[in-house]
C-alpha cells in the first residue's frame, strides 16, 4: 500500500511517500462480538473484510442439508433395484 502526504516546511514542500506491505489473515470468529469489532475497524477504513467464497459454498451446503427430506425404506429399495437392474441387465 502506498500513501502520500505533503509537508510544508517554511518555503518548500516535502512529499513523503509511505510504503506498507498489505497482508492477509484467515481469522476464525468464535464470538459474535469479535465480528462486530472487526466490522468497526472496517468502518474506520483500517481493515477491509472480504468473505471467502469457499465459506459461502459450505453455508449453502449446510442449509440444503438442514432441510429434512423423508425417504421411506421402500423408495430407497426401489431405487437400488432400478440401478442394479440397469447395471446387471436384469428386469425389475
Amino acid at each position: 500500500m502506498v500513501s502520500e502526504s505533503t509537508e510544508n516546511t517554511g518555503k518548500s514542500k516535502k512529499k513523503i511517500v509511505y510504503l506498507s506491505r498489505m497482508s492477509s489473515l484467515n481469522i476464525e470468529i468464535l464470538n459474535p462480538k469479535a465480528k462486530k469489532l472487526l466490522q468497526d475497524l472496517a468502518d474506520l477504513r483500517l481493515i477491509s473484510i472480504t468473505e471467502n467464497p469457499e465459506n459461502l459454498f459450505f453455508e449453502k451446503v449446510k442449509r440444503l442439508r438442514s432441510k429434512k427430506i423423508r425417504i421411506s425404506l421402500d423408495e430407497i429399495t426401489k431405487d437400488v433395484e432400478k440401478v442394479r437392474s440397469k447395471r446387471y441387465g436384469k428386469k425389475a
